[in-house]
């Protein structure tokens, strides 16, 4: 028995960990954490544990398959793709390109092959509906920091003095980042850490709890800013010199003193008062948000410019520690022009381009409301590629209800999703182990210009393909053979790699650990701000001109005590959705043994006070209740979650949190939905 280990990363969240895949005549038998790997340091997370019940599951789709009368066969790739040709080909020429959308479940973080190859096969179709996650989620982040910087930061915890986390229970959702804010505290280098979030989660021990009532995040921010500008903590000589606005920011904040802000956030002006001053009197410090905690709000776009200021007015860029920019990896662009607008480009028209910079993703909360009723016209068919959109949708009746009216839907996965379930046509991808592609750390709260290739460690499962190939074949059967000429994963990661400077030959025999791309310290260096006016921006006269607050303001969530009172008195608990664990990455792995008998159904966490005033107990069954549907999940009852609140995770099939939410109200700016701060009923059942 031969066995062999392939130095490779892990795929099954944003982190893309090094892993060391060990291989014994052909089968993938064991996975570990990569010690050498610079950046995850041999750290590997429970499901980076299961990757080889995820490979082998007995789960996995081993052939296209067509439904027919209700019933699912089994077809050749052959007919698979000339089945699907003919209908996008019919689609087209009876509708026009846009009735075609292409969702996308990555948009290249992790997985670049799939997203770059989707949207390829959309611009060669010719459709501007390229839907993806980051109609719900980072990408209001990206947006905001653009807005204010012209340019992307990302924080560094790990070398952080003072660390302040909004709504993130790193243990739960980021393992990896988890682990170096420990190492940092346990050194002594990080002498500070605050933790702002409804629950007191187990790395609040360590630092400053901060309890904060949902959907307030950016008054308790501009509280903040009123302490630190009011106190003259401020940094004068680094907003002198590179920021425009400061003075309408010193004016603005005047409307958010610490006691008034305590009005609407539950925290106490004193805490305020602290956190704001251990935040400005100690360098570097960096502020840390979850993937979408702040940004699934009717003013998430706005709580992330607030964010961004209080790292502007303290002077915390470019600094270890505090919010770096990294240099990209330059990797061949597989875009092709588009002619015509996305839906939601009328409705979010800087969700789609500013200062001459064009999004390439469509509005994905409105993908029903097209279906449905034709608006700004009608999508007919969509190709779903590596998601599940029918679960992370808000809304998820009406998007149920749309799919259904579609004419043609195509599933790609390794799984029968619950939106492979809907399709007419499934095909199976393979999974990151049965391939090759580019790897490298995006930077997502880890701030790292490294690559690494991501080898192919086994054979594909049954008749799955790569992503790549799936596209690729495609569109050589609809006529784009000139737009895919790729004959094999080695000539898709040479096309990705050729403007990098970096060789497949370096990452593989040189590197197979993986190398920083460009000077680690390169991300220290202050970068040219890209704004209208060349400096950091803190007042957005872009925003003004386009109708927005140019300096964020408290916008109440649309569903709260203050601004809907009558509601509340029908729906009186706060509810927040999307919580996480370290078992499931959103809807997936949730079959997989291991990982299934940790965590084997939907929990409601529930603080004890509240759960009495509703005669609940610790382990009933109870119902959550809002103005869009009803679900019943299992009561864990926890003294760390805050009064009035409920807590529910996402990507449940049997609980499906969206059933609860809504795509009706969303930020004008952004157009995501409200997922964090809404009003439910609880009830034992």
């Amino acid at each position: 028995m031969t066995q062999k280990v392939v130095k490779t990363d892990c795929i099954m969240c944003i982190n893309s960990c090094g892993i060391n895949a060990y291989v014994e005549d052909g089968k993938l038998v064991k996975v570990e954490g990569m010690p050498e790997h610079t950046i995850s340091e041999g750290y590997i997370c429970p499901r980076g544990e299961a990757l080889v019940e995820y490979v082998y599951s007995p789960d996995r789709l081993l052939h296209p398959m067509k439904k027919v009368n209700g019933e699912w066969e089994r077809i050749t790739w052959d007919e698979a793709l000339d089945t699907i040709a003919a209908k996008l080909k019919e689609i087209k020429e009876k509708y026009g390109a846009k009735a075609l959308a292409v969702y996308n479940g990555s948009i290249g973080t992790e997985n670049i092959e799939l997203a770059g190859f989707g949207q390829r096969f959309r611009g060669a179709y010719g459709t501007p509906n390229l839907l993806t996650v980051e109609g719900n989620c980072f990408r209001s982040r990206i947006m905001a920091r653009q807005m204010t910087f012209g340019t992307q930061y990302i924080e560094e915890p790990g070398k952080s003095k003072c660390t302040i986390v909004w709504g993130r229970n790193m243990d739960n959702s980021g393992g990896l980042v988890a682990e170096k804010i420990y190492r940092a505290l346990d050194n002594g280098t990080l002498e500070h850490l605050v933790i702002v979030d409804p629950k007191r989660i187990p790395m609040a021990a360590r630092g400053t709890y901060i309890q904060i009532r949902p959907g307030t995040d950016t008054a308790l921010m501009l509280g903040m800013m009123n302490v630190i500008i009011e106190e003259k903590l401020y940094d004068k000589e680094f907003i002198d010199e590179y920021t425009i606005g400061f003075d309408k920011l010193v004016e603005h904040v005047k409307e958010y003193p610490p006691e008034k802000v305590e009005t609407i956030t539950w925290v106490p002006a004193e805490d305020i008062r602290k956190i704001a001053r251990i935040f400005a009197n100690n360098k570097p410090a960096c502020n840390v948000a979850g993937t979408a905690p702040i940004d699934q709000h009717i003013n998430g776009f706005q709580g992330n410019r607030a964010m961004n200021l209080l790292q502007v007015i303290t002077g915390n860029l470019n600094i270890p520690g505090s919010w770096i920019t990294i240099p990209f990896i330059r990797l061949g662009d597989l875009r092709l022009p588009e002619v015509d607008e996305p839906i939601g480009a009328e409705e979010h028209p800087l969700f789609r381009r500013f200062w001459g910079r064009t999004s390439p993703y469509g509005q994905q909360n409105l993908f029903a409301e097209s279906v449905l009723e034709g608006k700004p016209y009608a999508l007919k068919a969509m190709i779903v590629n590596g998601g599940n959109p029918a679960l992370t949708l808000p809304d998820s009746a009406r998007i149920h209800e749309a799919m259904e009216k579609l004419e043609f839907l195509v599933v790609t996965d390794l799984f029968m999703t619950d939106t492979a379930k809907l399709a007419d046509i499934v095909l199976p991808a393979c999974s990151f182990l049965e391939k090759s592609g580019v790897g490298y750390v995006y930077g997502v709260t880890l701030g790292e210009p490294y690559a690494l290739l991501r080898k192919k460690v086994v054979e594909p499962v049954g008749e799955s393909w790569p992503d790549w190939k799936i596209w690729t074949e495609l569109g050589r059967r609809m006529g784009y053979d000139e737009y895919f000429p790729w004959n094999s994963d080695e000539e898709v990661v040479d096309f990705f790699l050729e403007p990098s400077g970096v060789t497949r030959e370096q990452l593989d025999k040189e590197h197979p650990e993986g190398m920083y791309y460009v000077d680690e310290n390169s991300k220290y260096l202050i970068p040219k701000y890209r704004t209208p006016s060349g400096k950091i921006e803190i007042y957005s006269e872009t925003l003004e001109e386009n109708g927005y607050d140019p300096i964020p303001c408290h916008i109440e969530p649309t569903q709260s005590p203050v601004s809907s009172p009558e509601l509340a008195e029908k729906y009186p608990v706060i509810l927040t959705t999307g919580s996480r664990i370290p078992q499931y990455t959103h809807t997936q792995y949730r079959t997989l043994p291991s990982l299934k008998k940790d965590a084997p159904e939907p929990i409601a966490e529930v603080n004890p006070t509240t759960a009495k005033k509703y005669g609940i107990s610790d382990g009933d069954m109870m119902s959550i209740e809002t103005i869009k549907g009803k679900i019943e999940m299992k009561v864990h009852l926890i003294e760390e979650l805050a009064p009035n609140v409920v807590s529910i995770p996402h990507g449940w099939t049997e609980a499906n949190a969206n059933l609860l939410t809504s795509a009706d109200v969303r930020d004008p700016i952004t157009g995501y939905t409200e997922m964090k701060a809404l009003l439910c009923k609880i009830q034992k059942v």
